[in-house]
């Protein structure tokens, strides 16, 4: 309002100064002024009025909101106490009818206590013994009976005795039946399957065992590594072909499959030599390295002793193998005194000692090396070792196991390199000796025969 009178003020100054000296008109002006400043005045007060009312009506409605709500906790608040009251008059009820079942039961309610730990014992054996592959579902039936808080029915009780019996009997028979089977890539079929007893089962010379599922359904499953046993394999196929009577040899798990699984987690021969690490690759390449050398190096030697021997049978001298060239040597100094000529030979056969023996030292340096880098790993599986007995302790074995699998493969891949290795070096030198003593034999024989010459 004082801002619209303000601007009235304003305008009738500007409305003064525009008409200068005419006083009819100003006085008319200024009224006009008055009674629009009024009228603004009564207009605001009617607005404020009314907002004054409105504001008023909605906090009368949210009052009555807020009253409602409060009302319905109120109730909820009720309704949770009587639930909770009745809640405790039915527990109350529960263990009074409970305590009255006991009663009632009398020595029946340890039988049928004994029946639900029968059902429950059954259930786990069954779950784990290929027979259930030929009966499928008995499990489900006694793991139900088992956890049920009723007394067990006559047709439950009939079931546990029937299914006790059952197993009984299918441990004593060789079975053919066809069952759903799983491979190791989860894929189910339907295949022939051959049982001996609880021992093992096999389809196709395969051996199955009994593995839970996703839902703890146990299902015949391949073994993901089938057993590396003495005609395992064969046998298998033989049984499961057999027919007629008489016997045939068969290979069984005695203890229901628990081998088989064990047999599955140990490691074969690629799976160990991977445990060495990379030292165990080092010594690998040692190894074949060494061994390629060895190998040409003994063939080579080989051939030469044998060139040698042959050229000791014939006069003629060839080039062809160290004796020849020692013996052309001897005819290239025919007027030589013996002394000289002992030194020619000799100068020969030193010129030749070298050939033989190239690449032997090699060979042992090899075998010399394996070891040491076995025991390299050693040491390095044992700081795994501890590094993981000092991240997670000593609770868990397999955490260290494969530290100490480093150490041990690396110390056998070592050991495995250097012992042949060692016995290559041994064969080649012992070639090259020979040849050398016969280079010197020979040569000694040159020289007493130009010496008995000039005599």
């Amino acid at each position: 309002m004082f801002k619209t009178m303000k601007s009235g003020i304003l305008a009738a100054a500007a409305v003064i100064a525009a008409t200068g000296g005419i006083a009819s008109a100003q006085d008319i002006s200024l009224d006009d002024i008055l009674r629009q400043a009024r009228e603004e005045r009564r207009q605001a007060a009617q607005e404020n009025r009314e907002r004054e009312q409105r504001f008023l009506a909605e906090r009368n409605q949210q009052q009555a909101r807020l009253n409602q709500v409060r009302g319905q906790v109120n109730a909820a608040e009720a309704e949770s106490d009587r639930i909770e009251a009745e809640f405790r008059a039915n527990d109350d009820r529960i263990r009074e009818l409970q305590t009255e079942l006991e009663a009632q039961q009398g020595e029946f309610g340890e039988l049928f206590g004994a029946a639900r730990s029968a059902a429950a014992d059954l259930a786990a054996q069954l779950d784990g013994s290929v027979i259930s592959a030929e009966y499928p579902g008995r499990s489900a039936i006694l793991r139900k009976t088992a956890e049920a808080k009723t007394l067990p029915s006559v047709d439950e009780l009939i079931f546990i005795y029937e299914t006790h019996m059952e197993e009984m009997i299918g441990q004593s028979k060789v079975s053919k039946f066809n069952a759903t089977v799983w491979n190791t890539k989860g894929e189910s079929d339907t295949a022939e399957v051959t049982r001996i007893g609880p021992f093992v089962a096999f389809s196709g010379g395969e051996y199955y065992t009994m593995k839970d599922a996703e839902n703890a359904v146990p299902r015949l499953t391949e073994l993901k590594k089938q057993p590396n046993v003495k005609d395992a394999t064969s046998n298998a196929r033989s049984v499961a072909s057999y027919s007629g009577d008489g016997y045939t040899a068969g290979t069984i798990d005695p203890t229901s499959g628990q081998l088989l699984d064990l047999y599955v987690d140990s490691p074969d021969l690629q799976e160990r030599f991977n445990q060495g690490g990379l030292v165990g690759k080092v010594i690998a390449i040692v190894f074949a390295v060494g061994v390629v050398i060895g190998l040409l190096k003994l063939f080579t030697l080989f051939m030469t002793n044998s060139a040698v021997k042959g050229q000791v049978r014939r006069k003629s001298p060839s080039r062809g193998n160290p004796l020849g060239r020692v013996m052309m040597a001897y005819e290239s100094n025919p007027n030589a005194d013996a002394e000289t000529l002992a030194l020619k030979l000799d100068d020969a056969v030193l010129r030749e000692i070298p050939k033989l023996e190239r690449g032997l030292n090699l060979v042992k340096v090899f075998a010399a090396i394996a070891p040491l880098l076995g025991l390299l790993g050693t040491v390095v599986g044992m700081i795994i070792t501890f590094q993981q007995i000092t991240l997670f302790g000593t609770g868990d074995p397999k955490i260290m196991a494969g530290g100490i699998s480093q150490a041990l493969v690396t110390t056998v891949l070592g050991l495995i390199a250097a012992i042949p290795l060692l016995l290559l070096h041994a064969f080649a030198s012992g070639f090259s000796k020979s040849v050398v003593q016969t280079l010197e034999e020979q040569a000694a024989g040159m020289i007493a025969e130009r010496a008995e010459s000039r005599s």
